[in-house]
């Protein structure tokens, strides 16, 4: 699908609609994030996630019309990573440390595998909410300000982690329900 066709597309929604595709996009792109995270390669990874989250700035563009540039679109993902360092900076050292990691045989392959598709999918989320934001209220690449945006990644993040946390029960008490479920059935008779 051409971006001709995506604004075309995108200019008849109304805002609502308009963000509510853009959520969704933003979700399944941390997905992607995080199995790009899952690239055995150390820094391989983060070039792979650094990639995929380029290409959701750009579909984000596409859905509220923004002109878009690689090359614009690289720094203000850079100076949005920048601007998190004093927020996260446990999120910056755990993403390189699990691409580090993944580079040593046994238990670092296993830390950087547990570690970095999380922490890749969180800040692909985080981005793309940021993003979301800055679109919806008239933004551009060219005005972004990733400073503004600081109480606002505080939420997306605390946000992210509810939900990653919800579904880990979800499935934890899934897998206990068919555990326990599995057990009851070979016990009747």
């Amino acid at each position: 699908m051409g971006t001709e066709t995506i604004g075309a597309d995108t200019a008849k929604m109304t805002d609502e609609e308009r963000d509510q595709a853009a959520s969704k996009l933003v979700d399944r792109f941390s997905l992607w994030s995080g199995a790009a995270g899952l690239v055995p390669i150390p820094l391989v990874d983060i070039v792979a996630v650094g990639g995929v989250q380029l290409a959701m700035l750009r579909r984000l563009s596409d859905i509220y019309g923004v002109p878009f540039s690689d090359n614009l679109g690289k720094s203000v993902i850079a100076s949005l990573a920048g601007s998190l360092l004093p927020a996260s900076t446990a999120t910056t050292t755990a993403m390189g440390v699990g691409s580090v990691m993944k580079g040593l045989p046994g238990v670092g392959t296993v830390i950087g595998a547990l570690t970095m598709p999380v922490v890749s999918a969180g800040a692909t989320y985080v981005i793309g909410k940021v993003f979301i934001q800055h679109f919806a209220s008239g933004g551009t690449l060219l005005d972004f300000n990733a400073p503004d945006y600081r109480e606002f990644i505080k939420e997306q993040k605390a946000k992210f982690a509810a939900r990653s946390g919800a579904a880990s029960a979800d499935q934890s008490t899934a897998s206990g329900r068919s555990a326990s479920g599995k057990g009851t059935a070979s016990t009747s008779p």
